[in-house]
């Protein structure tokens, strides 16, 4: 995956359904609100899993890999998938995935290693991932 030149906002704006660009759009402003001062851009390309994607990225960091060169990425990344929203949150704390901290008081979501997913903005508890979010930004250094 790389960053394109396509605005953020663009792309939030491209989604035909009314109700996905709400909650894109409500939750790009939770995300950007929670990480001042961290850049925004648009990633695109295959992802891990092999799939095309399209992923807005919050933050630049240098992430390690547990085999292989160490890549730039995003600290926070979201997307919108077939059936569900995606945020992506590459912090650790004590040697985990920050996310899995707060899993209890997330809602309804499914946790994977770096990957907290849902299906509607209802769904998800936007206090509890505000202040997840907040801790993302506090505990990993600024942008490069």
């Amino acid at each position: 995956m790389e960053i394109v030149d396509t605005n953020p906002d663009d792309h939030i704006a491209a989604f035909d359904d009314a109700e996905i660009r709400e909650a894109m759009t409500t939750l790009d402003r939770l995300i950007v609100d929670a990480l001042p001062g961290r850049c925004r851009d648009l990633w695109e390309g295959v992802f891990w899993g092999g799939t095309d994607q399209s992923i807005i990225g919050y933050g630049h960091i240098r992430q390690p890999r547990p085999r292989g060169d160490d890549v730039d990425w995003f600290l926070v990344g979201l997307a919108k998938q077939k059936q569900t929203y995606s945020i992506y949150l590459n912090a650790v704390l004590d040697g985990q995935y920050l996310a899995h901290a707060y899993a209890d008081r997330l809602g309804k979501v499914k946790l994977g290693a770096a990957n907290i997913g849902f299906r509607k903005l209802a769904d998800v508890d936007l206090d509890v991932l505000r202040q997840l979010l907040e801790q993302a930004h506090t505990i990993t250094p600024g942008d490069p």
